[in-house]
């Protein structure tokens, strides 16, 4: 009975893990002045979807990542995904970075701030072409 309990204990972990590790690959990034430089990383005054959530959270908080919006195919949406990381990954050059969520899009994938989408676009494609295609994981922040 003990070896029957430790499997499922396994298998119920397991499929947890799955679930948690939500991602999607080959996902269209495009990019929106957010600016949050210069706008303080005020959620409000960039009129972001996630202010009514996040507006109040510590400037440590705020700053400690590069902001996206979210309407990709794979993960929670709207409220549920406010203040949730990503990584992000560019398929044509390798590069990465951590982004947080703090708005919603149409565009069926990410919306990077512009400064996000400089540091993934290392070689220039993704700004010739108007757009980016990644692949991004939820991570813990």
């Amino acid at each position: 009975m003990g070896r029957f309990i430790s499997i499922f204990m396994i298998v119920l972990a397991s499929v947890v893990a799955a679930a948690l590790a939500q991602s999607a690959s080959n996902v269209l990034a495009t990019y929106n002045d957010y600016n949050p430089e210069q706008n303080h990383w005020d959620l409000n005054a960039v009129h972001a979807y996630c202010s009514t959530w996040d507006a109040n959270k510590s400037l440590a908080w705020r700053k400690e990542y590069g902001w996206t919006a979210f309407c990709g195919p794979v993960g929670p949406h709207g409220e549920a995904s406010c203040g949730r990381c990503l990584k992000v990954t560019n398929t044509r050059t390798g590069a990465q970075t951590t982004v947080r969520i703090i708005d919603q899009c149409s565009n069926g994938g990410l919306d990077l701030d512009t400064g996000v989408f400089q540091t993934l676009d290392t070689d220039g494609s993704g700004y010739a072409q108007g757009h980016l295609i990644v692949d991004y994981q939820f991570i813990t922040c």
